[in-house]
Order: structure tokens, then C-alpha cells, then sequence
């Protein structure tokens, strides 16, 4: 599994990856990205901006997230330059249980310390136990439960700095 930025010529796999993964929570009654969040417009212009990494087997994109040095929506206290942010992690179905998550999160952690962020931040859905397990489970710690409008965020942070891949 390799991981890297994403090349704009990824922008349609990307969108179709995120695509996959709001559809399949959707069927099991978790919805959670809206269709403007995954559509081709809106991912093409964060893959462009460099946004965008992507977990690739051979030419096969496995799985993706956003990785960005800022998030005033969900984090509005963090200091500019401290952290970096995980966000619209997701894998195919075809590589679910098979460590994409964790490799793409490692590499998060390691893009966050060679840009010198003493940490990196993420969020999920406070009712996302499975999401949050593994949060947990790579070593993040609860910062705090938000509220923003009617839904509740867990918001996790993990030192960038304290661990050696």
C-alpha cells in the first residue's frame, strides 16, 4: 500500500471512494456526508488545492482523506501553525479490516510532524462507536463532545511529535 498526495487526475476515484463509503453508511441507517460534500465539483477543487492523499494498491485507490493545517469550524480555539486535521477518511468496502485506516492515519501523524504540528485533530459523529474505537485504538485521545447545530462531535487529538513510526 503506498500513500501519497493525491494527483488531480485522481479527483473522479476520489469522489467515487467517498461516494461508496456515505452510500454504504446510509443503508445501515448512518448517514453522514451530504451529496455536495462528495460530488465531483467540490472534490476536484480540494484535490487541486492538495488536499486530498490517497491509500493506493498498484493504480487502485483503496482509500483516501483529507488532511488540512487548519479547521475553524470544528476546532476554533486551536492556535494557527499547532495541528493538523484528518478529515473524510474513508476505505472501499473491498479493503474494509484490512489496516488502510490505520496507514493512512500513520501517515497523517507523520505529515504532521514533518510540517512541524505538535498535533493532529480529527472528528466524528459522537454516536460513531466503531469510528471512535479506532480512533482510540491508533491512539487518540477524547478532547471534548460539541455540539454544532443538532449533532454531536467527538473531537480527538493525538501528539505529532511523541511517537516514532
Amino acid at each position: 500500500m503506498k500513500i501519497q498526495q493525491a494527483r488531480l487526475s485522481d479527483a473522479p476515484m476520489i469522489a467515487s471512494v467517498l461516494q461508496e463509503a456515505a452510500q454504504w453508511l446510509a443503508s445501515g441507517g448512518r448517514a453522514l456526508w451530504s451529496t455536495a460534500e462528495t460530488s465531483h465539483e467540490r472534490v476536484l477543487r480540494d484535490t487541486g488545492a492538495g488536499l486530498f492523499h490517497v491509500a493506493r494498491d498498484g493504480e487502485q485507490l483503496a482509500g483516501v482523506m483529507k488532511f488540512e493545517l487548519e479547521d475553524a469550524h470544528f476546532w476554533p480555539e486551536v492556535l494557527p501553525g499547532s495541528s493538523a486535521f484528518v478529515h473524510k477518511l474513508a476505505v472501499r468496502r473491498a479493503w474494509a479490516k484490512q489496516g488502510v485506516s490505520t496507514e493512512l492515519l500513520s501517515y497523517a501523524r507523520s505529515r504532521a510532524r514533518q510540517l512541524g504540528r505538535a498535533h493532529l485533530r480529527l472528528d466524528c459523529v459522537a454516536d460513531r462507536q466503531g469510528l471512535r474505537n479506532l480512533y482510540e485504538g491508533f491512539g487518540f485521545t477524547l478532547h471534548s463532545v460539541v455540539q454544532i447545530a443538532a449533532t454531536s462531535f467527538a473531537r480527538y487529538e493525538l501528539p505529532a511529535i511523541a511517537h516514532e513510526d
